[in-house]
Order: C-alpha cells, then structure tokens, then sequence
C-alpha cells in the first residue's frame, strides 16, 4: 500500500517540491500564491593592449515562479543569453509534507537524518513521518522507500552510465526523554535487488549489498552541570548478496529477518562520547571517537572511518564578560588495524580571544597549529633490516601550518551625525615539511595586512572609507608583494531610493624587491529602487595596468559597463 500511495504522489506531482504543507491551514489561509522575478543585464566590453577576453556585447536574461497552493510549491525558471537558452524546474525531484499538529509526513523524494552512524541525508523517494508531541516524552521518526534506482548496464555507450541495482531501505528512530536527558535508539535496513537490472556487471566492481546498522545513544545531565553524551553503532555489511548463507556469532548476525548473514558479510562499530563541565562564566570538555576501517552504512553517502580522534575543549569569560578564551586541541590517528603501510597522526590546536573593554573597541585574535605525521613502512624496509633499530625515522614526515589573526577595531567621534571608525587586520599564515628532524626546502610564509578608516555623515547620507591592503609571500628563492591603497564615496539620494558609489585602487606588485607592474582600477555605480519592486543598477569598471619587466605580460587598458533591470511579485 506504501509503494502505491507513493506511486500516486508520483504520478500527480512531478517536479513539485514543498517546505511544508500545514493541513490545518486549509480554509483559513489563501489558497494559490504566485511570486517570482525577472531580471535583464546587458554588458558592453572594450580593451587596448591585449586580445579581448570577452565579446564585446553580452546579454544575459532570467526569471523564476513558483505557484504555492498550501505551501506545496511549483517552481519554475529561464534563462536566455546570447550564448546560450535554457528552461528549467529546479526542482525535478518532488516532495510532499504535510503537517497536522505534531505528525508531519515526507512523501516522494526526501532525505532524513538519524544520526551521522546511521542514517545522514541519503536522498530516497518513499515515504517518512516525525512524530513530535510538544507534551510527553516520547518521539518517532520512520521512513521506507527506494534509495537507488536500478540501471541498466550499458557497454555500447560511448560514455556509459554507472550501472546500479535498485536498492530499497527502511529504518526507525525512537528517542525517549526530553531537554539533556533522553535515550536513542535506531534501526536501518537496505538491500539491493540483484535481480533488477539484466545482469551483474562484475567487472566494474558494482555487487548486490545489504546492510543492517543499529545504534544506541543518549544525554545524561548529571549533578546539574555536566553533560555526558554517548553514541554506539554496530554496521553489518554483505558486499555480495549471493554468497552462500553462513552461521555467524556477531549479534547482528543473529537478527533473524531483519538480516541474512553471508560469506561476504563484515561488522563494524563506531562509537562516540564526550563529557562537558558549564559552570557561570566557563565550561571544559573533552570529547573521544573512534571508527574503524571501513566503516559505512547504505544510509549515507560518504564516511571517514579508520579514525581515533581525542580532543579537549575550554571557553571561559572574564571581566564581566568583556574578555572571552576559547581553546581547543585534539588529535587524530588512523590505521587502527595496522594494514596499512603508512600510520598518519595528526595534532590540532587552536586559540581564540576576544577582548571588548567598551561598545567602541573590539579586539579579537587567534592562533591554530596543525601538524601531521606520517610515518612510512614499506615491506621492504621490514624485509632487509639487519636489527629492529635499522631505519628508525628515515620515513617519518612532518608536516606544519601555523596561522595567526589579530584584528582590532575603533568606533568614534563624540558627534551622532558623524559616525567614524578604524579597522586594522593582520594575518600570518607558516607551512613548513619536515623528515625527521631536517626541515625541507618547502617552506612558506604569507602576510596580509589591511588597516581602513571609514566616515558616515548620517544626515547627508554621505559614506567615505580608505584603506591600505600589503600582501607578502616568502617562499624557497622566491618572495612577492602587492600592496596600495583604495579610496571609496557613495551617497543615497531620494529618501535612499537612489545610491551612487565611486571607488579608485591603486596597486604595485613587487618580486625580489623589483617592481614587475602597477595596477590602477576605478569604478562606478549607481542603483535606483522603484516601489520597491523595480531595481535599476549600472556600474562601469576601468582597469589599466602597466608593466615595468621586461618579457613580461604587455601594457592594456579594460572597461567593462554593465545595465541591470530586475522586477520582482508577489513577495
């Protein structure tokens, strides 16, 4: 009855989707909505100096609507160029969820989440509900329909599709609690049709699975301020559907119905908790997750798995609150089962501080290290050591980046109608390989800073800002710079209706302490707002740039102006 009810919505709704569809608004509210837009731009280009980059006139032309009866939307768009024409429904895929009181259902194409173990956005045409009371403890989610579609091998394509089975799937989410303290507890099956496509084409790797996950997790408050939260989920995995039944002693072999264990079957855990302490002002955590190698469920599209991650977290805020610390380390390992030939460990650490003594000075900085290590044994290594200290950390690889931001910012001038204000940025980014205990010549170092001084005539409605922008980057035998200023001034004329804008930057790019060109831009724009549903905008952009190395890129001169038409309904 399922597969039919979903059948019909099909058949009736194509290329529909919805937010929500609240039943209990049917005959209170209006029922068909229409809103949308169209817009026109047209580009004109012209350039000395170089072959042009673009034609020099362009037309670009869209527009959207979306027909909305009870929140169950029909959307549809065009666009026409002079390069190209298409139309389109953004949204081929339909959905349908009707709500009524605190039971909301999912038909036709959907995606739901149970927990990132289990189920996690895995798009499915089918059918779901969430049951929610705002009274009670007790909360369902559930869901059952087609997770891949069946394709058809095809080897006299020129560019063959991948070919799949059709996959169906089901699962359950139950959560008993309410606020901190609440016990999870979630079930999903899929398995694949082997025999919805001719044949199995083996030599693409494509087999029939199926898979069963089941996970337990929950929240627990205890003495008032800690929170200790906990997640364990067991996947069994049959890569090949065919193999022959076998009698197996994981519990999840032991399920009954709900999964047929094979030779080809494999089980897996991951597990995940943490422990935080939030007291008035402050909290710590710590936190641990482990996931082994090749870890996956068919309600997911991509996990990292072959991972242990231990990390440690703190904020606290001082001063009545105008200091606030936040810091944050872990690590990370992988190669669990030691089958690999190369063991990866990685440290993070990170610090922020946000210092804001009063409403016109705000200062913020922080500082994150992050380091890998790898450490590299071939077979060969194991094989031809004369003794077990042979070759100790000749394959060991470091890796480091350091980055570091400081950025403060002013607000003043005793005068309402003149607001001023002065922000400065800098920031340090440090790469560095490393071999043992050598540093390799791949270093680099990248340096930024922008210091800007912004002016407000509120009555005049009169904006004016400058600012200087360096950038510097340090590498092995090589070092380059860029660095100028920028002026900018706009004014809102007719009640703001009318905004116009003038900005000039210009910029020197130096290698080596020598000064390869200069750069000079200067723009215009002007927006106008009419009732609100007509937008008018022009803008026109001039670059020159000029070079002073020889054999370098030649001399030009670009202008680029652009004319923007939008309307907008029914908003």
């Amino acid at each position: 009855m399922l597969r039919k009810l979903t059948l019909i919505v099909g058949v009736c709704c194509s290329a529909v989707c919805a937010q929500a569809q609240n039943l209990e608004a049917i005959g209170r509210e209006k029922a068909l909505t229409v809103s949308g837009g169209v817009s026109l731009s047209q580009i004109v280009y012209a350039v000395d100096g170089i072959e042009s980059r673009r034609d020099p006139y362009s037309y670009y032309a869209s527009g959207n609507i979306n027909f909305s009866l009870y929140g169950w939307n029909v959307p549809l768009s065009f666009s026409v160029s002079n390069q190209n024409t298409s139309f389109q429904q953004p949204f081929n895929q339909y959905s349908l969820h009707p709500t009524y009181k605190s039971v909301t259902g999912h038909f036709g194409y959907n995606s739901m989440s149970f927990s990132p173990y289990t189920v996690n956005g895995h798009i499915f045409l089918g059918a779901g509900v969430d049951v929610a009371p705002q009274q009670g403890k007790f909360k369902f989610s559930g869901l059952y329909g087609r997770f891949l579609k069946a394709v058809e091998p095809d080897t006299l394509a020129e560019n063959p599709v991948t070919p799949a089975f059709q996959r169906m799937g089901y699962g359950m989410k139950a959560t008993y609690g309410d606020g901190k303290d609440f016990v999870d507890v979630i079930m999903f099956h899929a398995k694949d049709d082997m025999h919805s496509i001719r044949y199995v084409p083996e030599d693409e790797g494509i087999l029939p699975e199926e898979n069963l996950v089941m996970s337990i997790g929950g929240g627990k408050a205890i003495a008032e301020h800690f929170l200790l939260r906990a997640e364990l989920s067991a996947s069994a995995l049959s890569r090949d559907t065919r193999t022959e039944k076998t009698s197996q002693s994981h519990p999840l072999a032991k399920t009954g119905f709900l999964y047929t264990p094979r030779l080809s079957s494999s089980y897996y855990k991951a597990f995940k908790t943490s422990l935080n302490y939030q007291d008035d002002g402050y909290s710590i955590g710590v936190a641990y997750e482990r996931i082994d190698p090749q870890y996956r469920t068919l309600g997911s599209y991509y996990f990292n798995n072959d991972l242990e991650n231990i990390t440690a977290n703190g904020t606290v805020a001082m001063v009545s609150g105008r200091v606030n610390v936040a810091v944050n380390a872990g690590t990370q390992r992988d190669n669990l089962d030691g089958s690999k030939v190369s063991t990866m460990r990685r440290f993070v650490g990170s610090a922020n501080v946000g210092y804001a003594p009063s409403q016109k000075v705000n200062l913020t900085a922080s500082y994150s290290n992050f380091q890998t290590y790898t450490n590299i044994r071939s077979k060969f290594v194991d094989i031809n050591q004369l003794t077990p200290y042979d070759n100790l950390d000749t394959l060991n690889y470091m890796q480091v980046s350091q980055n570091a931001t400081l950025t403060g910012m002013y607000t003043f001038g005793a005068n309402p109608n003149k607001r001023q204000s002065v922000n400065v940025n800098l920031t340090f980014q440090d790469a560095a390989d490393k071999q043992g205990d050598v540093e390799q010549n791949t270093g680099s170092q990248f340096y930024n800073v922008n210091a800007a001084y912004a002016l407000s005539i509120v009555p005049k409605n009169v904006m004016l800002s400058a600012a200087f922008n360096a950038t510097i980057t340090e590498g092995i035998g090589a070092s380059t710079k860029t660095l100028g200023p920028t002026l900018a001034v706009s004014k809102s004329f007719f009640e703001k209706k009318l905004r116009a804008t003038l900005s000039s930057s210009y910029n020197e790019t130096y290698a080596n302490s020598s000064r390869i060109n200069t750069i000079i831009n200067v723009r215009v724009g002007g927006g106008l707002t009419v009732q609100k549903k007509h937008n008018i905008n022009l803008s026109v952009v001039g670059v020159n740039r000029s070079s002073q190395q020889e054999g370098a890129s030649q001399d030009f001169t670009e202008f680029t102006g652009t004319l923007g038409y939008a309307y907008s309904f029914g908003r």
